[in-house]
């Protein structure tokens, strides 16, 4: 992974955020349901993580560092990565061409690489934390 100096930072995250629980609550159905065993996922990733909400969506940071984010949308739900295009991706879930930003969508009743995506989640820890640590 490639260490570079900027980082996303968002002031007010905090250990659980009301704001996020009322938007799970508002999203669910299906797709809330991919976007929340996501989140948790997210918020699992070690005892440093906060979240806040960020135009509109959950948002995992470490400390004021966001790293990791869902979203909801018609059809899908995005897993979306701050530091995306750094992260080691050999089976090639994620999409996008920004020059930061990466996402994986996931579609209900399409097979998702559960265990690849995890990885990229976990590696988007590591990676913000070493950001975040090492500068």
């Amino acid at each position: 992974m490639t260490i570079r100096t900027e980082l996303f930072r968002l002031n007010g995250a905090v250990v659980r955020d009301p704001a996020i629980a009322a938007w799970m609550k508002k999203h669910s159905g299906e797709l809330g349901a991919i976007a929340h065993h996501w989140f948790e996922v997210m918020r699992k990733c070690g005892d440093e993580v906060r979240e806040l909400m960020h135009d509109g969506c959950p948002t995992a940071c470490l400390g004021d560092a966001a790293f990791a984010y869902v979203n909801v949308f018609t059809s899908h739900v995005n897993v979306g990565f701050f530091q995306g295009s750094a992260l080691p991706d050999p089976v090639r879930l994620l999409q996008g061409t920004g020059k930061f930003m990466r996402h994986v969508k996931l579609k209900p009743g399409t097979a998702t690489n559960a265990a690849a995506l995890r990885r990229l989640i976990d590696a988007a820890y590591s990676d913000i934390k070493t950001r975040v640590e090492h500068g």
